[in-house]
């Protein structure tokens, strides 16, 4: 026979309360214990009843879990923290990447002749020199690609090749 789900409110009366809640309270303990022997685990049960009472389990020492729990609570705290002050390290560091990937972005731009019109003439010639340097490096790099071909072209189908290319 199946149980029917029950519904996860408040029993309203008292005696009924009562019952479900000494039958739960064991059952916990039951499962608290089968924890403890079946995962060599250090388990530690407190529960107050509605009137007061102490119902409480534990498989070692109860005061040494308690401190226990305290202790990784506040690491876990310390940890949180650590981990807040990471994060925002890193957001800090991710607002001044994005800074200078807008900056090099700019003068990108200006390198390719976009924007220029804010500029002053200052700025205008230290683009030219740039570009200047840049233009001589690109025909320097051509030249020894050109010698680079006719010192290990031999054969005359690979100099027709580079002939039709260029």
């Amino acid at each position: 026979m199946v149980r029917g789900k029950i519904e996860m409110k408040k029993i309203e009366n008292a005696t009924s309360r009562q019952v479900t809640f000494s039958k739960r309270r064991n059952g916990l303990l039951k499962k608290a214990y089968e924890l403890s022997v079946l995962c060599d685990a250090q388990v530690s049960l407190i529960v107050f009843s509605q009137r007061g009472r102490l119902y409480e389990f534990s498989n070692s020492d109860m005061w040494k879990t308690i401190e226990r729990y305290r202790k990784y609570t506040k690491d876990h705290e310390t940890n949180n923290h650590d981990s807040e002050i990471y994060v925002q390290r890193l957001k800090e560091e991710a607002s001044h990447m994005i800074t200078k990937i807008e900056l090099l972005e700019f003068h990108k731009r200006k390198l390719l002749g976009q924007e220029l019109a804010s500029c002053s003439l200052e700025e205008l010639q230290e683009i030219d020199s740039q570009l200047q340097r840049s233009l001589a490096k690109v025909r320097a790099k051509k030249v020894c690609f050109h010698q680079y071909i006719l010192v290990y072209m031999n054969d005359d189908a690979t100099m027709q090749i580079y002939i039709y290319i260029y």
